[in-house]
């Protein structure tokens, strides 16, 4: 007996909570407003006016913002991420300082350069490769 099974669909959505705001968004604002109020009792007026600014703004850029469709937190994350990376990596083909293991000496050394000839095809032979690989086979080409 076969079972049927329900398959979630949108499960990038997030569930609301309040209205329109998810848990995610409540819960950055949440600590924005706890992180406003002990500013409140620390600081005086105007420079707590202009941090209690300056934290909303960030929490609601991290709240709401969304860059590609994917939360600002993620931005935040992935560039982080991509800066700490170098940005030219190199492949060191050079064996003799990458293994020290002198049975895999023995036998690149025993090997033979093998030089490969480049084909040059003519115009022609290149259009009928085309037309080959355009209609996905069905035409074989001319036999010589």
């Amino acid at each position: 007996m076969a079972r049927t099974f329900t398959v979630p669909q949108f499960i990038e959505v997030e569930s609301k909570v309040i209205g329109a705001i998810t848990a995610r968004q409540f819960i950055i604002l949440l600590a924005g407003c706890i992180f406003v109020g002990i500013l409140y009792k620390i600081l005086r007026f105007w420079p707590f006016v202009i941090s209690a600014i300056f934290i909303m703004t960030v929490c609601g850029i991290f709240a709401f913002a969304k860059i590609n469709g994917r939360a600002f937190h993620y931005f935040v994350l992935n560039f982080i991420q991509t800066s700490k990376r170098p940005n030219l990596r190199i492949w060191n083909i050079d064996i003799k300082n990458d293994f020290k293991d002198p049975n895999l000496e023995d036998l690149v050394k025993g090997q033979k350069k093998v030089e490969f000839e480049k084909a040059v095809y003519s115009r022609s032979r290149l259009s009928e490769l085309t037309l080959m690989v355009d209609t996905q086979g069905v035409y074989k080409g001319e036999k010589k």
